[in-house]
């Protein structure tokens, strides 16, 4: 029996509104305030969540409002999604500078332009290299597109009217009212305790002394409980349970194992530099001293080893990739030769690709000169990254066609970058400040440029489906990923000054730990610069093989657990908890197929819902901080709020994720929604 050829919801001979100014213009909207939404998760967390199913959602509740046709929501859609893959590529790279001491301050126009200009090229040149690929790759029949087929099939669900709109901005209402009620200490957010873990019983006596008191030093660590945070216990939902638990259990290891063994090993000879008046304070500095400085170094080993196997792991869709786009260039080009393409294969025309490209290598080489002040290296790294950011470019979208833009590991293709940047600084004699820069220059471009691609090949499929105009479609997202780049700088800035106005050193502290940057900054540092922790670096990087023989289903994700505050990976385990919870009771329930997946559908909105909401009040906050005057602090509603009113409010909100989304599996016979893909 031969297999129907494929047709899309809209015919080619339609001709229904799609590229307007209203979808143009939502679609930047929604595209900066995901971005925005993401970079605030992805500093705290070290994880972004796929801005496409929320996108879906705000393009066609407000869009329908003014009887918009199904191709104007694809077109906001498409370009709103386009921030979040902006802001992954930022959040993985920009803050590196900082830690890696390259930009000695984040608040100057140097670091706008900078920051803005890598943000700009690597989403250009994305966005650029996936036209070529696009129709190759979005009608090769062994990529299924899960997210792609997912949205699409929203978008046509969405025709026909449903609540998934009001859900959305509800949980979005409830995500910002909780983190708002605990900004202002209606209730206490969470609790750390300073907990010892035995002590040397009758003490130690320092260095060979054979006379005095022992000194009496035992094991701390600093505990804590789930922090309440909808953020987090929306991510936590999101990866699921065996996730989220590998993902504390790297907590666990270093607040539950490591500082304590340290803190009893190092107290006696660090005993003396505690503050007289507060030991349980001091205790507490220490043992956060210790995990920033001996853990996390060890956290970076194991990421290193992580990411790299993860990309072993994926060796072969990463061979397929770069071989099908070294065939489907060819052949692209071939075909964009042919006579007449009719509108649902019509590109941005290769002129303007071509000649984009050779724009953006012209810039690429002005600034890596600059940053490099190197001539030689300057003009090499250029030429050789935009070859690689092609390939990267190539496998991301193949990737993405596999397993989805939400399991994309831009972070591994980003660290393999980094890797190949600062060996080419070394060939070429670029070390130190220097050195480092044009590394982590090069590993910002291709970062965003490889993140851009995946999400931009993924709304292509997703019009593909519904009928829309690819030139279209990638004129939208040009925009768009423009316009987020430009104005992506201004939430890392609020976010790192006002953590420093609190009392943080921004970036790369407990409030905004910036895992991947950390990692990019280790690994220049450590190659270029000659500053890497090498020891405590090694043996990460053997525990991380030690995870790999045991089998560890992701030791990158553990490593970041060990890297990530204890709060936030014990909220995100909780997070998990509650998917679990939902998950059991749906099984006990014995629902069908179709009742699960409107289950799924509901929780993963929700979640996302949470999500925004508290992202963008806490971006709502971070902005009063950044200019009110000095010392004039937030509101607080009770000097010291209590602990146990917060895990009431956690107790609740867990349970709305669980009943919520229950509640709506409807009838057995009502047939099955699209799945969620996330």
């Amino acid at each position: 029996m031969s297999k129907q050829p494929f047709q899309p919801y809209v015919p080619a001979s339609s001709r229904l509104p799609e590229f307007t100014l209203r979808a143009v213009l939502l679609g930047v909207v929604i595209s900066v305030v995901l971005g925005a939404a993401n970079a605030y998760l992805g500093l705290k967390a070290g994880m972004t969540v796929a801005a496409t199913y929320p996108a879906a959602v705000l393009a066609m509740a407000l869009l329908r409002l003014r009887k918009a046709s199904i191709l104007e929501e694809n077109i906001a859609r498409s370009a709103g999604s386009a921030g979040e893959s902006v802001a992954a590529g930022a959040i993985f790279t920009i803050p590196a500078f900082v830690l890696a001491g390259v930009w000695p301050s984040f608040s100057g126009a140097d670091a706008y332009w900078q920051s803005t200009g890598f943000m700009v090229l690597g989403g250009v040149i994305g966005i650029l290299f996936i036209v070529l690929l696009r129709k190759i790759l979005v009608e090769d029949p062994e990529l299924p597109f899960p997210e792609s087929v997912a949205a699409a099939e929203i978008h046509k669900a969405g025709q026909g009217g449903g609540g998934a709109a009001q859900l959305l901005f509800s949980a979005m209402g409830l995500g910002a009212g909780i983190y708002a009620l605990g900004t202002f200490k209606l209730f206490a957010i969470g609790k750390e305790f300073l907990v010892s873990l035995g002590s040397l019983g009758a003490g130690i006596r320092l260095g060979n002394a054979t006379g005095g008191n022992p000194l009496p030093v035992g094991g701390f660590t600093a505990v804590t409980t789930p922090s309440v945070s909808p953020a987090y216990l929306g991510v936590g939902f999101v990866i699921g349970p065996e996730l989220a638990a590998l993902n504390f259990s790297g907590g666990v290891l270093a607040w539950g194992l490591m500082v304590p063994l340290l803190t009893y090993v190092l107290g006696p000879q660090l005993q003396q530099y505690l503050p007289a008046g507060d030991p349980e304070g001091g205790w507490t500095a220490l043992a956060f001293a210790i995990w920033l400085n001996i853990v996390r170094p060890i956290a970076v080993g194991g990421m290193l080893v992580g990411a790299a196997y993860t990309l072993f792991r994926m060796r072969h869709s990463l061979i397929t990739g770069i071989a099908r786009a070294v065939g489907d260039l060819k052949a692209g080009t071939t075909q964009a030769s042919a006579a007449k393409v009719n509108r649902l294969d019509h590109d941005l025309p290769a002129r303007w690709i071509f000649g984009g490209l050779g724009v953006a290598l012209i810039a690429m080489v002005g600034l890596y000169i600059f940053l490099s002040e190197s001539a030689l290296g300057g003009a090499l790294t250029a030429v050789i990254m935009l070859v690689v950011g092609f390939f990267f470019a190539a496998v991301s979208g193949n990737l993405v066609g596999l397993i989805g833009s939400s399991n994309n590991p831009v972070s591994g293709l980003t660290l393999s970058t980094v890797l190949i940047a600062a060996l080419l600084m070394v060939v070429v004699g670029v070390t130190g400040t220097d050195g480092v820069a044009a590394t982590l220059g090069v590993a910002a471009v291709i970062c965003v440029s490889s993140a851009v691609a995946g999400e931009m090949l993924q709304d292509l499929k997703v019009g593909h489906i519904l009928g829309a105009t690819p030139s279209r479609m990638q004129a939208g997202d040009m925009l768009a990923t423009v316009v987020s780049a430009l104005v992506m700088y201004f939430p890392l800035l609020v976010l790192h000054e006002s953590n420093v106005k609190a009392g943080g050193i921004g970036f790369g502290d407990r409030a905004l730990p910036a895992p991947q940057a950390g990692l990019m900054a280790s690994l220049a540092q450590g190659i270029v610069g000659g500053e890497m922790a090498w020891p405590l670096v090694i043996f990460g990087m053997l525990m991380g093989l030690a995870l790999i023989l045991i089998r560890m289903r992701s030791p990158m994700l553990f490593a970041v657990g060990m890297y990530l505050p204890l709060e936030t990976t014990f909220t995100i385990f909780v997070g998990g908890l509650i998917r679990w919870a939902m998950d059991t009771v749906a099984a006990r329930r014995k629902l069908n197929a179709a009742q699960n997946a409107r289950v799924e559908n509901a929780g993963v909105l929700m979640a996302s819902g949470l999500i925004a909401g508290e992202a963008l009040t806490a971006l709502g906050v971070a902005t009063y901080v950044f200019f009110a005057p000095e010392g004039s602090g937030l509101p607080s509603l009770f000097a010291n709020p209590s602990i146990v009113a917060g895990m009431l409010v956690l107790l609740g909100l867990a349970t709305l994720m669980v009943r919520i989304p229950l509640a709506r599996a409807g009838n057995p016979e009502d047939p099955a929604p699209p799945q969620a893909m996330v």
